[in-house]
């Protein structure tokens, strides 16, 4: 008996967003069918890798093949240009980390002063985090919204606890991307992006960062959160989940256990480089496939395998 193939054919979409101005942007959503579901429908557009670089440079970074990459870059803007030239990427992600108050505590001032550089050193688009602290990000990325006039880059990361310095700031007054952060539950998500909306944002420039977890951290909520916003959104038709999903993906899988402890210590485990490298393909990967429109990595290799898996499935 011959198979006859009967198509999964919704009537919604993921929102497009394009992020960049000029003639470098990258645009993500924009699918009516699950995750390389290219059997139902033709991919709109292809899930996109952005390549992470951090204020403090390489300070914190433990990976000796991501130190060997930005050899000779002696300044932020010069790790931005190797970042954007790698093999595999589409835009750029800077965290703010050194913002943390809890940490090094830089100040605004110098904060914008490293975001003005990247952004004058490469003419890809642009994503900037802050530093994960609400009180210190509700005060520094309303700034960073303003000193990128006309870039149109994305805004990450609005949570419940700032929504509205972060969102009327980037959002509204100078016209950016806004990313809703939330923490891995599908009605913290749809809150969020309802609040977000209903101080006047518009829904086509809300990309949602429904949170993450390194592959065996607890990551079958990511999982299940995620098939559950793109089931909603679909079959549903729930246009306040519809907002295309972006994961940070690095700062979960080069801490974590696998990837930090030494080869001395865990030899059975093999060397600690391919480790780290290897948790962030996975975690890269799953994200994709449960529904993630974009995924930020820092390794070249990670990078590399994951542009050549998204070649291939879609």
């Amino acid at each position: 008996m011959p198979f006859n193939q009967k198509l999964q054919k919704f009537n919604a979409k993921i929102n497009t967003v394009t992020i960049g101005s000029g003639d470098k942007t990258v645009t993500i959503g924009g699918d009516s069918t699950y995750p390389f579901y290219s059997f139902d429908a033709p991919s709109e557009n292809t899930p996109k890798i952005g390549v992470e670089i951090s204020d403090m440079g390489l300070e914190n970074v433990v990976s000796e093949g991501i130190k060997a990459y930005y050899d000779g870059a002696s300044t932020i803007g010069e790790m931005a240009k190797k970042a954007a030239a790698m093999e595999g990427a589409d835009f750029v992600a800077l965290i703010l980390e050194g913002g943390d108050p809890n940490g090094v505590n830089k100040s605004v001032d110098e904060l914008i002063a490293v975001v003005k550089d990247v952004a004058d050193s490469i003419d890809t688009p642009l994503v900037v985090e802050g530093c994960k602290n609400v009180e210190k990000d509700a005060e520094l990325l309303p700034k960073v919204a303003e000193a990128l006039q006309g870039r149109n880059v994305l805004i990450l990361s609005e949570k419940e606890e700032n929504y509205k310095a972060i969102g009327a700031a980037a959002g509204l007054a100078y016209d950016q991307i806004v990313g809703a952060e939330s923490a891995v539950d599908i009605n913290l998500a749809k809150q969020l992006n309802v609040v977000t909306t209903q101080l006047g944002v518009n829904a086509q420039k809300i990309v949602m960062n429904i949170g993450s977890a390194a592959a065996g951290y607890g990551y079958e909520y990511v999982v299940s959160t995620m098939d559950r916003i793109k089931g909603a959104a679909l079959s549903q038709n729930d246009n306040m989940l519809q907002m295309p999903i972006i994961t940070p993906v690095s700062a979960e899988t080069w801490g974590v256990k696998e990837a930090t402890a030494s080869e001395a210590d865990m030899p059975e485990w093999g060397p600690e480089e391919e480790r780290g490298i290897d948790m962030e393909v996975m975690t890269a990967a799953a994200d994709l496939a449960a529904g993630s429109d974009a995924v930020i990595l820092r390794h070249p290799e990670a990078v590399a395998t994951i542009s050549k898996m998204i070649k291939a499935l879609a």
